[in-house]
């Protein structure tokens, strides 16, 4: 093994990534500015090295093996490592920079991660942050890959299964929502079973929010909605929710800040089911760059700001 981590270049394992990325060896060649008879000549030496088949040829291209995939989940790592390397150097030689890919959820994207940021970068205006929005079903392998620095938003449910570190910063809730003028906006005290003939927008089937949604109306002894738009498009769900009667769930600070906006207003019921830690999750095991230890740092104070703000 040793003999072949020795022999292994930064060449082969961009070339490795890129082959499994593209599923294909011409493209993968454009991709790295060479020709596809070098790369088919540089892949031929990465499996003589490693001493298995890394990839399958079929009449559609190419397939990883299992060696393949597991050579490339590696690869990704190193070469993110030595992107963060490059970059730590430099943040030691200008400590006003530095770089930081940030996934978030819906419920960081309205205060907490924005407020963060701003302040930091006050700070540190050479600062160049990445942010990727979306779910934990896609934000926890890129973070687990190396593409993401960090995970902002409600925890997830299951993190010893998926071997992260998680750190609280506060609470959250959901909010059932609606447009301002909707019929249910004058009622001063509804209960879930008021809302049962409507139709809403709620997160995906595979997000931990939807499950703790589903939860709060089965603690009522109630179905949960089985009519809906599957959405964690703020864009598209604030429309939606304008637009016609339907009705929505957004976390508390997205809820509040949509509704100090005017057009939406959070209706008077309680998911309590829906109660969660927001906070930050990283890699098991990772050392942070320089940029984003200052950004979790950032990310504590503005959190405490919020919640005293709050009470």
């Amino acid at each position: 093994m040793k003999l072949v981590t020795s022999r292994l270049t930064i060449r082969h394992l961009r070339m490795v990534v890129a082959i499994v990325e593209e599923g294909n060896l011409v493209r993968a060649a454009k991709r790295l500015n060479m020709t596809q008879s070098a790369v088919t000549k540089a892949l031929q030496e990465i499996e003589a090295l490693t001493k298995a088949r890394l990839f399958d040829r079929t009449n559609r291209g190419v397939v990883p093996t299992m060696f393949g995939d597991t050579l490339a989940e590696h690869a990704r790592l190193v070469i993110t490592q030595l992107a963060h390397a490059e970059e730590h150097l430099a943040d030691l030689r200008d400590g006003t920079g530095g770089r930081v890919a940030i996934g978030t959820l819906l419920s960081a994207s309205a205060e907490l991660l924005p407020t963060a940021i701003a302040r930091l970068r006050k700070e540190r205006p050479k600062l160049v942050v990445k942010i990727v929005e979306g779910t934990n079903d896609v934000l926890i392998p890129a973070l687990r890959a190396g593409e993401l620095d960090m995970v902002v938003g409600r925890l997830s449910e299951q993190r010893d299964r998926l071997n992260v570190v998680q750190e609280t910063l506060m609470d959250d809730i959901a909010c059932v929502v609606a447009r301002r003028g909707h019929p249910l906006a004058e009622r001063s005290a509804l209960s879930l079973a008021d809302l049962i003939g409507w139709e809403w927008i709620l997160p995906p089937q595979e997000t931990s929010l939807r499950r703790q949604i589903d939860i709060a109306f089965r603690e009522e002894g109630l179905e949960p909605p089985s009519h809906a738009v599957d959405s964690v498009s703020l864009l598209t769900n604030r429309a939606l929710l304008i637009d016609a009667d339907y009705l929505g769930v957004f976390p508390a600070q997205v809820a509040r800040r949509e509704a100090a906006a005017g057009a939406i207003v959070i209706l008077p019921v309680t998911l309590r089911a829906t109660a969660m830690p927001m906070g930050i999750t990283t890699r098991t095991n990772a050392r942070l760059s320089p940029a984003a230890e200052v950004l979790v740092e950032t990310l504590r104070r503005t959190a405490a700001d919020l919640a005293r703000h709050d009470v």
